[in-house]
């Protein structure tokens, strides 16, 4: 058994537990890491704040709601009461109450869904469209693809 362990590289008291070799500043000399991470392309999206649009994967898949709110930079939207998420709020006092009033308790809120996994319903059929984008006099118009009835 002592043999084994001073051909691996000893107990792990007294040299490297992983064996032998580099240190791991030698190991990442050559790799190139960065701290922030790489943000993508920043793209316009096609589906705005009061839109209606249709779910086509996830847990909600079918549902159909209004868009509260829209978050561009990571391609996420909120949809009128679907994907609804429990966060769980500490009691703390409100400066506006004389008694020293606490709020807190389980709240339920709408949590955010990828704009890949929602389709924007026509405004004629109300079945779920892919949206274009048709210019007149400079001006972007978004266009229903599915009846081509524009949408702004």
């Amino acid at each position: 058994m002592a043999r084994a362990r001073a051909q691996t590289g000893g107990s792990h008291k007294g040299g490297s537990r992983t064996g032998g070799g580099k240190s791991t500043s030698a190991k990442r000399a050559g790799t190139k890491r960065s701290s922030a991470p790489a943000k993508a392309a920043r793209r316009t999206l096609r589906i705005r704040s009061d839109d209606r649009v249709q779910v086509i994967a996830g847990k909600d898949r079918g549902k159909s709601g209004r868009v509260l709110r829209v978050e561009p930079g990571k391609e996420r939207v909120y949809v009128e009461g679907l994907n609804m998420i429990k966060r769980h709020i500490r009691p703390q006092q409100v400066a506006d109450t004389r008694q020293g009033a606490t709020v807190g308790g389980v709240i339920e809120r709408e949590g955010p869904i990828h704009v890949s996994n929602v389709m924007l319903l026509d405004p004629k059929g109300g079945r779920p469209t892919r949206v274009g984008v048709e210019r007149e006099n400079g001006r972007p118009f978004r266009v229903a693809r599915r009846s081509g009835a524009r949408i702004d």
